[in-house]
Order: C-alpha cells, then sequence, then structure tokens
C-alpha cells in the first residue's frame, strides 16, 4: 500500500518557503484551514483562529521549555568541540551528540568551569556524557542553570544560520514552563499572550509536557514506514489534561507533540508519565484527539505521517500541494494548519 512507503511521504519543497525567521508579530503567520466533515480549505491567518475553533472543544497545549542545548568547547588539547544534549538517561547520565572526534573518557571543557566527559559511544553516533563542575558531578537540573548562560538555543539544521539573542524568546512558546526540550513544540510558537489567554478563557484546556528530542527532526529511512525506530521523549499529564482526556469533550491538541503524548495516554492509560514512543500515522490513527493545529512538517518525517493519520496519504499531499502553490513558509518557524 502506498501510505505505508516511506516514498510516499517525499516531496521537494523551494527553499525560499523554509522559513530561517519566524513571522513577526508571531500571530501574524498564515494558517490554512481543512475541514474534514465538509472538505473545504480556507486560507487565513493564526490571529483569526478563533474564529475557526469548534465551540465544543478543549485545548490541550505542550508547557515544554527549550533549554540552551547547545554548548561550544573545547578538548584539553584545544582541539574545538560542539555538543547537543539531547535527553537526561538518569540523574548523571545524559544522551548527547558530539561534532568532533571522541573516545570514552575524553574529556571537553567549557566555559563557567563545566565539563563533560564522554562514558560511552552508541553505534547510532550519540555518546552518553556525564557533567562535571570541577570535581563534582553534576545531576542533569544543576547543569540546567550553567547551560542557561553559556549555552546556544537549539536551533533546527535546516534553520542554517546560528541563534541570535531573538531565538531565545522566539524559539520558545509564551506558556513555555517545564525545562527539558531541546526542540520547539512549533505549533505553539504562533500564540501571542493575549491570544492564548482570551481562547484559555473561552475554552476548557490544559497542559501536557513532552520534552521534544533531536528524533524529531530524523527522517525516516527505512523503506516501509512501519521499519522505522520511533525514538522516544519524556512525556507527563497534569491532573487537568487527565481529567479532559478521560471525559468524552472533543479534543483540539496544539501540535504533533501534544498529539503523541495525548494518543500514547489513550492507549496506555495507567502511566500518566514516562517515556512516549508512539507513531501515528495513516494505519495507526488517533484514538483521542479530534482536532490537530500543526505547522508544515519535513518530507519523509514522522511528524508529516501524523498528519496522514488525521486526513490520509491522499490528502496530504494535496494540502501540501496546495501551501507550496500559496507560498506557506514551513518547519519550525513557518505557518501553521488546522485540521478540523
Amino acid at each position: 500500500m502506498k501510505e505505508l512507503l516511506t516514498q510516499s511521504y517525499d516531496f521537494h519543497l523551494p527553499d525560499e518557503l523554509i522559513a530561517s525567521y519566524p513571522a513577526s508579530p508571531r500571530d501574524h503567520a498564515k494558517l490554512l484551514v481543512y475541514n474534514r466533515a465538509t472538505d473545504t480549505l480556507t486560507h487565513t491567518h493564526f490571529y483569526d483562529l478563533e474564529k475557526f475553533l469548534p465551540k465544543e472543544c478543549a485545548l490541550i497545549f505542550n508547557d515544554t521549555k527549550v533549554i540552551k542545548a547547545r554548548l561550544y568547547g573545547k578538548k584539553p588539547s584545544g582541539g574545538k568541540m560542539e555538543l547537543l544534549i539531547n535527553k537526561p538517561l538518569n540523574a548523571h547520565q545524559v544522551h548527547v551528540y558530539i561534532r568532533g572526534k571522541v573516545k570514552v573518557g575524553t574529556e571537553i571543557l567549557f566555559e563557567n568551569h563545566l565539563k563533560a566527559i564522554v562514558q560511552q559511544l552508541n553505534e547510532d553516533g550519540s555518546r552518553i556524557v556525564t557533567f562535571y563542575k570541577g570535581e563534582q558531578q553534576l545531576r542533569f537540573e544543576e547543569i540546567l542553570p550553567i547551560i542557561d548562560t553559556i549555552g546556544h538555543i537549539p536551533l533546527p539544521p535546516y534553520i542554517n544560520r546560528e541563534d541570535n539573542t531573538q531565538d531565545a524568546t522566539e524559539y520558545q512558546s509564551v506558556f513555555a514552563h517545564n525545562e527539558g526540550a531541546v526542540a520547539a513544540p512549533t505549533a505553539s510558537l504562533h500564540f501571542t499572550p493575549e491570544q492564548h489567554e482570551r481562547i484559555c478563557k473561552a475554552h476548557p484546556h490544559a497542559y501536557v509536557t513532552l520534552h521534544v528530542g533531536s528524533g524529531t527532526f530524523k527522517p525516516v529511512e527505512a523503506e516501509i514506514i512501519t521499519q522505522h525506530p520511533m525514538h522516544s521523549e519524556y512525556y507527563e499529564i497534569s491532573p487537568q489534561a487527565k481529567e479532559i482526556l478521560d471525559s468524552d469533550i472533543p479534543v483540539l491538541s496544539v501540535g504533533t507533540t501534544s498529539t503523541r503524548t495525548i494518543e500514547f495516554y489513550a492507549r496506555h492509560k495507567e502511566q500518566t508519565s514516562g517515556e512516549a514512543n508512539l507513531f501515528l500515522h495513516p494505519q495507526n490513527k488517533p484514538l483521542r484527539v479530534n482536532h490537530l493545529l500543526t505547522n508544515f512538517h519535513l518530507p519523509k518525517s514522522t511528524l508529516l505521517m501524523l498528519v496522514a493519520s488525521f486526513v490520509g496519504l491522499e490528502k496530504t499531499q494535496e494540502l501540501y500541494a496546495e501551501a507550496i502553490k500559496e507560498k506557506y513558509r514551513f518547519y519550525s518557524y513557518g505557518d501553521a494548519m488546522l485540521i478540523l
């Protein structure tokens, strides 16, 4: 079946449609609204989102906060190194990616007396390190205030520029709260504080936390999508979100990350926190989410396949062709789509 072939999710995107900077103000991004019940498309702007929200629905947001996960350092010999934190594995061990040659025992020195020591080399190219300040081993939560001073916002590779001071606020939702993500839940980036407040007054709402990892950008390389080893990310369902999800009120999920969290919970209701590795695609459709707000995603990505789990492969291809024709901006800093 075509919907299981990775190649079916490939498309050509002109380089000029890859957004390097966010819309300003952030709610001035374009919004493509697709209504499945009437099979109709509407082109509008994000500031008009409220006009399209179903009256009887609750919104679920991801309140994860992006950490300054990209660190520039050097070996004791002086060789330059770059380290990208992916996620903590436990209190002391951290899963990372390192640009530069390392072996077990290699030390990487950073500013503010921070040091990483390589503990393990993984076959997929990732590394496991422990962090120290001087000779004192640090817990992950002790690293966060240090990297907030010396680290850099880990912009996705396709943005293809160094981060700047504005990215520290622009690549963060206005309701970001729980530190731990290395990529932003991008549908959330369009909300201004005022619009978010208005919507929350008008609709039941709650927050989940999914600390988005760098695996979110990994293209599917298997020929058949179901053979893709899905990455896992830490999640937590708040009591307020649990109450909504356990009810029968329709749910609008803000972003693919909220969707993965909600749908993982729908399948494992006894687990309100842990590691989620759910892969949604046309043969593994959503059970609990009724409506989706999302951005436009990379070819052959699990995020694009998630969109297809809501509307099917052919309609996904149609919507993306329309977005390209109408010059929508793609990826993290790009425009948005609402699926009703």
